[in-house]
C-alpha cells in the first residue's frame, strides 16, 4: 500500500504549468540580460561617465533588493499571475520609452521605477512556481526551473551586443516584443488564487522571520557581485583568453550540476545540502583569490558553481516549508531582498577594493564574508526556523490548514 510520502514522491515535476514558467522566465531573462549588459554603453553615448553607466545596473537591482519584501506581499495580495501580466506589461512600457529619451539622468530615474516592477515579477514567479511543484520534489523542481535563468543569461549578451550593433532602438524593440511576450505567456497561465487552500488568510506585510533567515544570502551572494563584475577583468589582467573563461565555466557546471543536487536535497534534507555549499563557494572565492592561471580560474569558477548553484534552491525550499500558500511571495520577497542587496554590495565594492588593494584583497574580502555566512545561519536559525531543523521530505511538509501554515503561527 502507497503511503502518503510514496505518493507525494512520485508527483511529477515536468507538467504543462512546469513547462509554461520556465518558458516564461526564459523570456524574462532573455530580456533584461539584452539590456544590461548594453545600457551602460548608451548611458556613455548619452554623455554619462564611467560613475553613470555604472549606475545603470546599480540602480535596478538595488531598487528591486530593496522593495522585494513589499512587491510580494502585493502579490500575495492581487493575485501572482494578476502581477505577472502587470508587470510584463509595465516592463515593456519601460523598455519602449528608453528609446526615447534623450538624457541619462532622466533614464537613470526611471530605472528605479523599473527595478520596482521588476522585483514584483521576480517575487511573483518564484512563489507561482512553489505552488505549481509536489512539495515532496520542491528542491528538485527550483532547481531545475532556475536553469532557464542561467541558459537566458548565458546566450542573451551576445544576442544584445549583435542586436545593439543595428542601433539602441532596435534594442529596446526587441527587448519590448520579448515583454510583451511574457505577458501573453502569464495571460495564459492558471489563476493561482483559485487554487489557494486558504482564500481568507491575511495577505500582506512583510515576512520578518525570513528576512532574519535570508542574512547568509546577503554574505554569500556578495561574492557573486564581485566574481560576476569582476572576473572578466582579472583574467585580462592576467593576459587570460579568454578573459570570460569564469563565466563560462560557471554557468556549464550550473547547469550540469544543479538538477542532481536539488533532487539529492529532496531526498536527505535541505538543511543538510545548503550548510556544506555555504562552505565550498567560500572556498571557490578564496580560490580564484589565489588563481593567476587559467587552469587555476577554471577549478575555482568550479568549486564556485558547485556551491552557489546548490545553495539557492535548498535554501528556497527549506525555507518554503514554512510559509503557507497565501504569503509565499512575502518571502520570496524577503529572499530576494537579501540576495540582490548582496550581489549589489559585492559589485560596487570590489571595483573600489580592487583600486585600493589589488584583486587578491578584494576576492579575499569576498570569501571571508561567504566564509561567515555558514555561522551567521547557524545563529539566526536557532532564533527565527519555525520548522525542526533535522526534518526533511514530504513528512516535513505540513498539510494544508496545518497551523504552521498559518501567519498566525508566526506571531509570537
Amino acid at each position: 500500500m502507497s503511503t502518503p510520502a510514496t505518493t507525494a514522491r512520485e508527483e511529477g515535476i515536468f507538467t504543462p504549468r512546469f513547462f509554461l514558467m520556465c518558458g516564461f522566465t526564459f523570456t524574462v531573462f532573455l530580456s533584461l540580460f539584452q539590456l544590461i549588459p548594453t545600457a551602460p554603453f548608451h548611458v556613455r553615448d548619452l554623455g554619462g561617465g564611467p560613475l553613470a553607466s555604472g549606475l545603470f545596473l546599480g540602480a535596478l537591482t538595488f531598487a528591486s533588493a530593496w522593495s522585494a519584501p513589499f512587491t510580494g506581499a502585493f502579490a500575495d495580495r492581487i493575485g501572482r499571475r494578476k502581477t505577472l501580466i502587470i508587470a510584463s506589461l509595465g516592463l515593456a512600457a519601460f523598455t519602449a520609452s528608453y528609446a526615447f529619451i534623450q538624457n541619462y539622468r532622466l533614464l537613470l530615474a526611471l530605472v528605479l521605477v523599473h527595478g520596482i516592477v521588476w522585483s514584483s515579477l521576480l517575487v511573483a514567479s518564484a512563489a507561482y512556481l512553489t505552488g505549481v511543484l509536489p512539495a515532496a520534489r520542491r528542491g528538485e523542481g527550483i532547481a531545475y526551473w532556475g536553469l532557464a535563468s542561467v541558459l537566458a543569461a548565458t546566450v542573451a549578451p551576445s544576442v544584445g551586443f549583435w542586436v545593439y550593433a543595428h542601433g539602441w532602438a532596435w534594442l529596446c524593440a526587441v527587448t519590448t516584443a520579448l515583454n510583451l511576450t511574457m505577458g501573453v505567456i502569464a495571460w495564459s497561465m492558471v489563476d493561482d488564487r483559485k487554487a489557494d487552500p486558504q482564500p481568507h488568510a491575511h495577505r500582506g506585510g512583510i515576512e520578518w522571520h525570513v528576512v532574519a533567515l535570508s542574512a547568509p544570502l546577503f554574505l554569500y551572494s556578495y561574492s557573486y557581485g564581485a566574481v560576476s563584475s569582476f572576473s572578466a577583468v582579472y583574467a585580462d589582467a592576467l593576459g587570460i583568453r579568454p578573459k570570460t573563461i569564469f563565466l563560462t565555466t560557471l554557468a556549464l557546471v550550473t547547469l550540469g550540476t544543479r538538477p542532481f543536487t536539488g533532487r539529492f536535497g529532496d531526498r536527505i534534507g535541505y538543511r543538510r545540502i545548503f550548510l556544506p555549499s555555504l562552505a565550498v563557494i567560500a572556498v571557490g572565492v578564496a580560490a580564484l583569490a589565489l588563481s593567476s592561471t587559467r587552469a587555476g580560474l577554471m577549478a575555482s569558477a568550479a568549486i564556485f558553481a558547485l556551491g552557489f548553484g546548490t545553495a539557492y534552491p535548498a535554501f528556497a525550499a527549506w525555507v518554503m516549508r514554512d510559509v503557507g500558500e497565501a504569503r509565499r511571495g512575502a518571502a520570496f520577497g524577503a529572499i530576494l531582498a537579501a540576495f540582490d542587496t548582496g550581489i549589489g554590495a559585492g559589485s560596487t565594492t570590489t571595483g573600489w577594493l580592487i583600486g585600493k588593494a589589488g584583486f587578491t584583497a578584494a576576492f579575499g574580502t569576498a570569501a571571508a564574508l561567504a566564509a561567515l555566512a555558514l555561522p551567521v545561519f547557524l545563529l539566526v536559525e536557532r532564533r527565527f526556523a519555525h520548522v525542526p531543523r533535522d526534518a526533511h521530505g514530504p513528512e516535513a511538509v505540513p498539510p494544508p490548514g496545518d497551523p504552521l501554515f498559518s501567519p498566525a503561527s508566526f506571531e509570537e
